[in-house]
């Protein structure tokens, strides 16, 4: 039979084929076909030759034609056909599809869903037809009955894919089913529909599944609702990743882990490489992905923005033309969200509101160390993101040429925590990924060399971070090392320092680095420039300090901190410490050439040579005898000649140029610090050896020749020096010059020599007598300087040599001091104070253990008792009543050096807080240490409070003329610092609040500095602890009733809430400071309203959604609406006050400007969410009410307040005063009326949208309103005559003059 059909199919009609099979019965066909395609035969011919003789323009055909076509179908699902004759009967009914019928059609693809409904799907490889019949369907123009109704194949087509859709899909068919669309004709809407059910279908599928199905997704998103396939996406994995991070840090057991870590990583790597993939081929996609990720900027950042966000963003940075902008956004979300932090953690109003989320600094690490799972795609990003961040946000030089490294000011610190960010990303991204390793150490060398007039210690800090972290692996990269070190000659001597600090651990490991390194100092050390000789230097101490000589004591021995890195490179065989020790010679032979160069090169060898003896001990007797030797040069041996030092050898004369050539006072000092160090800590170790003895011997030397110096300078007088009174010091002459240099190096001996002395006194009366006298001396030259530099106006005694006294001296010396000369208690107090702000502005101090912040920071505590204690012991009131001498008192210089100190522990030493406090407790004992650890830093904190609220009150309790303004502005300067560190929660910052409130209250004083301290420190503690509104209008309506009101007839009821508002601070001090605060919280407002604004617009527009989303909003509301009905009121106080003109004029109308900005976005807040709850809040028509009551009409009356005052002074001006004072006059004029138009223009936007939402809420909002003033201009006739008579006088009286002079 089968050969029949086929002979009758080979004919070139079809009439006798026909005939043929209408005599056959179906079965017999469907049979026959079996049989066929099972035994892998003519399948394919038998089934065209069927479709031949059974035509569609006939019935009988046709459903013939159907009937075979259902009965492959079913046959190719049943799988038991070869794959070669299931593909070619695919391939022959995707042929014949279009021949079919619409009807037919309908009833085909009918089939197929209900297959996929009901899962009876096989193999699913008849799928492939359904996209061809949809299709074919679509092209159908005549009308079809479906269902109940008559559709056209394209609605019927719309249908059929509503109904596949809105049906179950089997989890094994959705990929084909996804990608199977792809191949039929869709209308926007009907692309929705496809991707809205494969959306829903990823919570249901193997994790592994998903990327294929994103990826045929993404295929389809060039149809269209690519948004919609980005967010669904995107929101998918940021649930998962948000969900996976809780399951592993939450008390959740690991075997219920839903997904593994590294799977669910390197599945969302693959989806972000068919996302870049996609984009690459469509940039309507990119454009769509920062689009959707822009819009959350607007509200809040972090409902857009996750880890899988960002490292899909990361990776379109590898696209050109999207680099740009995808590092801009990320750059500008990072900024907006430490500045929400910022905004956050300085407003307990906020933080009530705003629940605590994760940041997207946050985000960006966690995705650094997700890329640990094979995301290559993404470091680029990340090294490009982490260097714009530190070039973008890195520290800043300022005129002075000083750089801002670390400000305590608030405005720059999302800036220093944004560049700290992008810090850590290159950290971490090189200690995972070793293919980038080489690029990142690149570009930061690059940098630390052509940006040398720029700040850079951030990329020297990261420099240093990732040497310590891995010398050995950057043996690799030592050329580019080796390449900076040649130019290290041509930067600045700070950056050589770090830099070479930064390499030094690969200079262990690498000893071609180190050759180089020497070859490049060597070169140096003999360049015509200073500072290159001075970088050489730098670089030989920095090497004699870290090559250990073997023998020299341990690094605990020393006392000395050293990093891990550098203890773990330090573990030498003996050979090379033996090696070291002629390299460290070789050095210290190049480093004496450096004795017979310029002053400055000496000075810092002399500063270094302490620190290279503690850290290589072994080359004391080298250090030692080069010292001795330079000292020789200018000391007198003839013990009766007097003075002791040739100070002329020491000055070099060129000419009519006078230069310092040797820093003698230097040189005492480098010997005295390293002779001390010596005695203290080689000599008790080397007690019983015999070979020693040359040694000491030597060293006795030292000893002997420091003594006869003190005893000859005791004994000279500034004659022999010849710097008397008489002596010429001006900095016009040679000779001044000279006797200049010779002054502050005498000053200079002498410290050191106190010091010395004070060393080797053990407490004898003989030695501190001596010290008395070396001070004498240095304090007499030390008023003769400051007494000719004030005779001649100059500056000179301003410039302050640094003291040579060591910080741990100084400390001692205090301990002792304060039952001696107050003369000499002044002078180490002076120094103490010099020391602490030499830490606050460099991190650092000079002299020996200056750049060790253990050493300074128990230095710190040690004198901070030692004031602490003196100045609460003597306060300045009773050492005032008996001081004689000029100049503040030591109590007031005790409380200078504490305000000083507070700061600087909280600027450098914060982990150590608690360890500081501590240390001021003199009641504190060993053995309670214990129980003092329960103790916090708030308590502790407290306890130091109440001491200096007890000064404070006692200051107060004086009169007004008796009253010491400068003391009470540092002790509200010392309140304000340690109020920083109380807990915002705890009682004592609750109690810290109430009594700065009731100083306010209590205690009126006329001294604007002071107040202006007092207030901030009322308003720094306020804000943490409640919002400051109420604060805000007591303080408004005690401000109006000392200045009184605008109009002049209005008789103002003056309240007392604060008795520190007076006449005299009211206006500008505390005026200005609550407009301050009134914009603070404006700001405040207006970030919430913002907030809002973003959470709307992210919204779904169904009416179910919009009424669970605006719930959670109604507290925030609220809490606006409470914000600005009282802020209100204190702008209404305010407005109707007669202000002085200046400064707070103009700063109230645009803070009334800002007020009006902020109720319009309110008010455009309620026009987004008014057509979705159906109305707007009661609370918020009172609030429109009382604008229009209590704030517009007074707003108007102000401005006519002040144009009417410029223009009086305007006139008066004219008639008295001088052009210059005129011009002054109108300058301000100007200034202040500059931002009326604002404020009206402002007032006038908020009425306008007001009427739209009285329109859309359908309540009458202006009913509240009054007309506005018109401000058209308007002739007043009786004024125009009355200045036109006033002219013509003037030109009367001018031609009279005339006539009398001709």
């Amino acid at each position: 039979m089968d050969q029949k059909i086929l002979s009758l199919a080979a004919e070139k009609t079809a009439d006798k084929l026909q005939e043929f099979l209408q005599t056959l019965r179906e079965d017999d066909l469907t049979n026959l076909l079996q049989n066929q395609a099972v035994k892998g035969k003519v399948a394919g011919a038998l089934l065209r030759a069927i479709f031949k003789g059974s035509p569609c323009c006939e019935e009988a055909g046709a459903l013939r034609r159907r009937k075979i076509y259902t009965y492959c179908i079913q046959l190719v699902e049943s799988g038991d056909l070869q794959k070669e004759i299931a593909s070619e009967i695919i391939g022959l009914l995707m042929l014949e599809a279009h021949h079919f019928p619409g009807s037919l059609l309908v009833e085909l693809a009918n089939e197929f869903i209900s297959a996929v409904r009901e899962g009876s799907l096989v193999n699913g490889k008849s799928l492939e037809l359904l996209p061809i019949i949809l299709t074919a369907l679509a092209t159908k123009k005549e009308n079809l009955a479906y269902g109940k109704g008559v559709l056209s194949g394209e609605e019927c087509k719309k249908q059929l894919i509503n109904i596949l859709c809105s049906g179950r899909w089997d989890q094994q068919y959705v990929i084909q089913l996804t990608s199977m669309f792809k191949d039929v004709p869709l209308t926007a809407e009907e692309v929705e529909f496809v991707v809205e059910k494969a959306l829903s279908m990823f919570s249901k599928m193997n994790l592994q599944e998903i990327p294929p199905l994103v990826y045929q997704l993404l295929v389809l998103s060039s149809k269209g609702s690519r948004k919609s396939v980005l967010e669904g996406i995107i929101a998918f994995f940021s649930a998962l990743d948000k969900q996976h991070n809780e399951e592993q840090t939450g008390d959740e057991l690991l075997d219920v882990v839903t997904v593994p870590s590294g799977e669910l990583r390197h599945v969302e790597g693959t989806i972000i490489l068919h996302i870049v993939f996609a984009i690459k081929l469509d940039y309507e996609l990119g454009r769509e992905l920062l689009k959707h990720l822009k819009a959350g900027q607007q509200g809040d950042s972090n409902n857009n923005l996750s880890p899988f966000s960002i490292a899909l963003l990361l990776s379109v940075t590898r696209i050109q033309r999207f680099q740009d902008q995808v590092l801009d956004l990320l750059k500008t979300s990072v900024v907006k969200s430490f500045k929400d932090l910022q905004l956050l953690q300085g407003s307990k109003f906020l933080q009530n509101l705003v629940p605590h989320r994760s940041y997207v600094s946050t985000m960006i690490l966690e995705v650094v160390k997700n890329s640990i799972h094979s995301w290559d795609h993404v470091t680029q990003g990340l090294v490009e993101l982490g260097f714009i961040l530190m070039d973008s946000y890195g520290p800043k030089k300022v005129l002075d040429g000083k750089t801002i490294e670390t400000s305590p000011s608030l405005s720059r610190m999302p800036n220093q925590h944004a560049c700290k960010l992008g810090a850590n990303i290159l950290l971490e991204t090189f200690k995972i990924h070793e293919m980038i390793r080489q690029e990142i150490l690149e570009q930061v060398l690059n940098r630390v060399v052509t940006r040398a007039s720029s700040p850079i210690s951030h990329f020297l800090d990261l420099l240093s971070n990732i040497v310590m972290y891995a010398p050995l692996v950057l043996q690799n990269c030592s050329s580019k090392v080796t390449e900076a070190f040649d130019y290290l000659s041509f930067l600045p001597l700070q950056t050589v320092q770090r830099l070479l600090k930064a390499v030094q651990p690969l200079l262990k490991v690498s000893m071609s680095m180190r050759d180089s390194l020497i070859l490049v100092l060597r070169k140096a050390m003999f360049a015509n420039q200073l500072g290159a000789r001075k970088s050489a230097v730098a670089g030989f101490l920095l090497l004699l300090k870290n090559f250990k000589v073997l023998g020299s004591l341990s690094s605990s021995q020393c006392s000395q901190s050293v990093s891990f890195s550098q203890v773990h490179v330090d573990v030498h065989s003996h050979y090379n410490s033996v090696a070291n020790e002629t390299f460290c010679l070789e050095i210290m032979d190049s480093l004496r050439r450096c004795l017979s160069q310029q002053a400055d090169v000496r000075l810092m060898l002399y500063e270094g040579f302490y620190d290279v003896l503690r850290r290589n001990s072994q080359l004391a007797n080298s250090i030692m005898q080069t010292l001795l030797s330079q000292l020789k040069q200018f000391y007198e041996p003839k013990p009766d000649l007097l003075p002791p030092l040739k100070l002329e050898a020491c000055i070099l004369t060129q000419g009519d140029k006078v230069s310092l050539q040797e820093p003698l006072d230097y040189l005492l000092c480098c010997i005295q610090h390293c002779l001390a160090w010596y005695k203290n800590t080689v000599i008790p170790l080397q007690q019983g050896e015999e070979e020693e003895e040359e040694e000491e011997a030597f060293y006795q030397a030292l000893d002997d020749i420091l003594e006869s110096i003190t005893n000859r300078m005791i004994k000279s007088e500034l004659e022999d020096f010849e710097l008397d009174k008489s002596a010429d010091f001006s900095q016009s002459t040679s000779i001044g010059i000279k006797n200049n240099i010779c002054a502050f190096l005498v000053m200079g001996v002498c410290e050191v020599l106190i010091e010395y002395n004070f060393s080797i006194s053990n407490f004898s009366k003989n030695k501190f007598e001596d010290i008395l006298s070396l001070f004498m001396c240095y304090k007499k030259l030390s008023d003769i300087l400051n007494e000719k530099a004030g005779k001649a106006k100059t500056k000179m005694a301003n410039k302050t040599n640094d003291s040579l006294l060591s910080m741990k001296f100084v400390s001692s010396l205090l301990t002792v001091l304060f039952r001696s000369s107050s003369e000499f208690m002044r002078y180490a107090v002076n120094i103490a104070l010099q020391k602490v702000q030499q830490l606050k502005e460099t991190g650092h101090v000079s002299g020996p253990d200056g750049q060790n912040p253990d050493k300074i920071f128990q230095n710190l505590c040690d004198i901070t008792r030692v004031l602490l204690w003196r100045y609460t012991s003597i306060p300045t009131s009773v050492e005032e009543l008996g001081k004689k001498e000029k100049g503040k008192s030591i109590s007031l210089l005790c409380l200078e050096g504490l305000q000083k100190i507070f700061s600087a522990v909280q600027q450098f030493y914060q982990p150590k807080i608690q360890q500081f406090l501590r240390a001021l407790d003199v009641t504190d004992k060993e053995g309670e240490e214990r129980e003092d650890a329960d103790v916090s830093v708030t308590q502790r904190t407290a306890f130091q409070i109440r001491q200096f609220q007890r000064s404070l009150l006692n200051l107060l309790s004086s009169q007004e003329e008796d009253f010491n303004s400068k003391e009470a502005l540092l002790l509200v300067t010392v309140l304000t610092s340690l109020s920083k560190l109380l807990e915002p929660s705890s009682p004592q910052f609750v109690q810290m609040l109430s009594w700065t409130s009731k100083i306010c209250k209590e205690n009126s004083r006329e001294d604007a500095l002071f107040c202006k301290s007092l207030m901030n420190l009322l308003f720094s503690l306020h804000v943490l602890y409640k919002s400051p509104v109420i604060l805000l209008r007591d303080l408004s309506q005690d401000i109006h009733g000392h200045l009184g009101d605008i109009d002049q007839d209005v008789e103002v009821e003056k309240t007392n809430h604060f008795a520190i508002v007076n006449l005299r601070t009211a206006a500008p001090t505390i005026c200005l400071l609550v407009l301050s605060q009134a914009e603070k919280v404006l700001e405040e407002v207006d970030w919430l309203i913002t907030k809002l604004k973003g959470q709307v617009s992210q919204e779904t527009v169904s009416e179910e959604a919009s009424s669970q989303t605006t719930l959670p909003n109604q507290p925030v509301e609220k809490a606006i609406v409470m914000q600005l009905g009282t802020l209100l009121t204190f702008f209404h106080e305010l407005v109707q006050t007669a202000l002085p003109s200046g400064s707070c004029v103009d700063t109230l109308l645009k803070d009334l400007c800002k007020m009006y900005t902020t109720l319009t976005a309110l008010v455009r807040y309620y026009l987004q969410v008014c057509q979705s709850s159906g109305g707007i809040p009661k609370n918020m028509e009172k609030l429109v009410k009382l604008s229009g009551s209590h704030l517009t009409p007074v707003c108007y009356s102000f401005i006519s307040y002040v144009q009417n005052k410029s223009k009086s002074l305007n006139y008066t001006g004219e008639k008295k005063e001088k052009p210059a004072t005129v011009a002054t006059a109108m300058a301000r004029v100007l200034r202040e009326t500059k931002p009326i138009p604002n404020l009206i223009f402002a007032i006038e936007q908020y009425e306008k949208f007001l009427i739209h939402l009285s329109k859309r809420s359908k309540v009458n909002l202006m009913q509240h309103m009054k007309l506005s003033t018109s401000r058209d201009f308007k002739i007043k006739g009786n004024i125009l005559d009355m200045v036109l008579r006033e002219d013509g006088e003037d030109e009367n009286e001018e031609v009279r003059h005339c006539i009398r002079a001709w």
